[in-house]
């Protein structure tokens, strides 16, 4: 695959920031801008779009055959490697490097040792400066490639839940439906569960990130159950809650509540809407029925090579949704000592309107 719109894309951004070029150290950006997926690598980005990535032993031969359009050098020390290079290369400059994960002690390292150098033996020096969110805010708008998929991580994920809801049953742990579901979603053609399966049956569906556990499913019990498969490198995720039996008045009156909240969230996903916008169409409505404490996390968020990155929908967010950006809604009300009601799906941003990516019925099941 060509990567070479994508490092075109970040090239183009570099300017904003006052910078000349970008090293890139965390591995899911190198992966996206360079096709390498390993442990140890790292990418220099121009401003005029040319690339070079440095690797060990390990992944040279593989990043050779794979990045397309990419200098490839071997040393194990691949950021200092790149920067040396950096300085070999011309006149002093402005790099900035991932302040979101870079630490502290690495950035003090590599500007002492690089920038110094340079500076004594040349009278210049690269300047390195830290930038958040830089390739992120790249990578939130996705290609048609990447939406594909994740559009089969989706189909999995919807997959694995027909098969493997109508087999809940009192008795049933929460740590045995997790294990069904992930054993449905590889079976099905996942890589691997995109992130560890939440399953929480009756009081425990208060806690939004509950960890299965060996509590039983009980008659009575609603179950909410939050999954994803992971494809190709792109993340699903997807939460639907059930009963068990016929559920109470104010269960159903609950999940009725979250239903619409969540399609009125859905419905709010469109370009140029902010993060804030999108997340109160859906909480206006959880707190004008009473629940506004209840609902306490952000409405979604993007996904994509992380299973949580940006945009980040909530009501302090101010970034604006822009075409194909994959995006999560999901709005939950948690009642502690009851029990709650999340419904969660995954879509992308469209100008005709958002694409729904995982289809499975939002009606309560009652099993």
């Amino acid at each position: 695959m060509n990567h070479a719109p994508r490092r075109a894309r970040l090239a183009a951004a570099l300017s904003e920031h006052g910078v000349t070029a970008v090293l890139v150290t965390w591995p899911v950006n190198v992966r996206y801008l360079s096709g390498l997926a390993s442990s140890n690598a790292a990418v220099l980005v121009t401003g005029a779009g040319e690339a070079l990535l440095a690797t060990d032993a390990r992944y040279v031969e593989t990043a050779r055959r794979v990045c397309e359009g990419v200098e490839v050098i071997e040393d194990r020390d691949v950021a200092g490697a790149l920067l040396r290079r950096a300085r070999e290369s011309g006149g002093p400059g402005r790099i900035a490097v991932e302040a979101t994960h870079m630490s502290v002690g690495a950035f003090h390292a590599l500007s002492g040792q690089h920038a110094g150098e340079y500076a004594g033996e040349h009278g210049g020096g690269h300047v390195l400066v830290p930038v958040a969110d830089l390739v992120e805010t790249v990578r939130a708008v996705k290609d048609e490639g990447e939406i594909e998929a994740l559009r089969r991580a989706c189909a999995i994920t919807d997959e694995a839940f027909s098969r493997v809801v109508e087999r809940i049953a009192p008795g049933m742990t929460e740590s045995e439906l997790a294990r069904r579901l992930e054993a449905a979603m590889v079976e099905l053609g996942a890589d691997k569960p995109a992130f560890d399966t939440i399953v929480a049956a009756g009081p425990n569906g208060s806690i939004p990130h509950h960890s299965p556990s060996g509590r039983p499913i009980e008659p009575g019990d609603l179950v909410t159950m939050d999954f994803g498969a992971l494809h190709d490198g792109y993340h699903a995720d997807m939460t639907r809650t059930v009963a068990v039996g016929r559920p109470a008045a104010w269960q159903r009156d609950l999940y009725d509540l979250v239903r619409e909240a969540q399609r009125a969230g859905r419905h709010a996903v469109r370009p140029g809407a902010t993060a804030g916008e999108v997340d109160a169409a859906a909480r206006d409505l959880i707190a004008a029925a009473g629940h506004g404490e209840h609902f306490g996390h952000g409405l979604g968020h993007g996904v994509g090579l992380e299973i949580h990155e940006l945009p980040f929908l909530g009501p302090n967010r101010t970034g604006r949704l822009e075409d194909r950006v994959p995006i999560t809604v999901e709005p939950g009300v948690y009642l502690p000592g009851m029990g709650g009601v999340r419904i969660e799906d995954t879509l992308v941003t469209r100008d005709e309107g958002p694409e729904l990516l995982t289809l499975s019925t939002k009606e309560l099941l009652v099993l």
